[in-house]
C-alpha cells in the first residue's frame, strides 16, 4: 500500500463514502432556540443508555449548548433535507419554517422527525479538531412512520423501499 494524501479534502472525500443519518441538536435557552446539526450521530450503551455525537471545536454554536441541563436530538426524516441544510448554516434562522416541540427542561425537538432523544451531557472527549459527546438518555420517543434521511457523498439521500 502506498502513501496516501491525507488532507483535509482527500478525508473528507474518503469519510463521505459512508452514509450516516442526520440529527439535529436543540435547545431553548431564554426563549430562543439553538440548535445544530450532525451526522454522527451513534448510538453507544445500553446500559446506560448513551448515545454520541462530534461536533467541530470551531462551532460557535456548541458553546451555547454544552453547560445545558438537557438537549433535545431528533433524527431528521425525509422530508428535512433542506432543514439539515439550514441547522447546519453559520448564519440565520436554523429553524426557520419548522414546528419545534420544548419540554419543561429546555429541551427542544423537531416535529416529523423519526427519533427523540431526550438527554444529558454523560462526557466530553477530545478527538483532533472535534469532540465526542456522549450523552446519557433520560427519555426517547420513536415516530416509526418517518423514515430518517441519510447523508452520503455531500448529498442528502432516501432510503430505497
Amino acid at each position: 500500500m502506498s502513501a496516501t494524501d491525507l488532507s483535509p479534502s482527500t478525508l473528507r472525500e474518503a469519510f463521505g463514502h459512508f452514509p450516516s443519518g442526520v440529527i439535529a441538536i436543540a435547545a431553548e435557552v431564554d426563549g430562543a432556540l439553538i440548535g445544530l446539526a450532525a451526522s454522527t450521530f451513534v448510538p453507544v450503551s445500553l446500559d446506560p443508555p448513551l448515545v454520541s455525537f462530534c461536533v467541530q471545536n470551531a462551532s460557535e454554536t456548541w458553546p451555547k449548548l454544552r453547560d445545558l441541563p438537557r438537549l433535545g436530538i431528533s433524527v431528521l426524516g425525509e422530508s428535512h433535507d433542506e432543514a439539515a441544510r439550514t441547522l447546519a448554516a453559520k448564519t440565520g434562522d436554523r429553524f426557520a419554517g419548522l414546528s419545534t416541540v420544548s419540554t419543561e427542561s429546555g429541551a427542544v425537538f423537531i416535529e416529523g422527525t423519526s427519533v427523540w432523544v431526550e438527554s444529558a451531557i454523560e462526557q466530553l472527549v477530545p478527538a483532533g479538531d472535534h469532540t465526542i459527546v456522549i450523552l446519557r438518555v433520560a427519555d426517547i420517543k420513536v415516530h416509526p412512520a418517518v423514515p430518517p434521511i441519510v447523508f452520503h457523498r455531500s448529498t442528502f439521500r432516501r432510503l430505497g423501499a
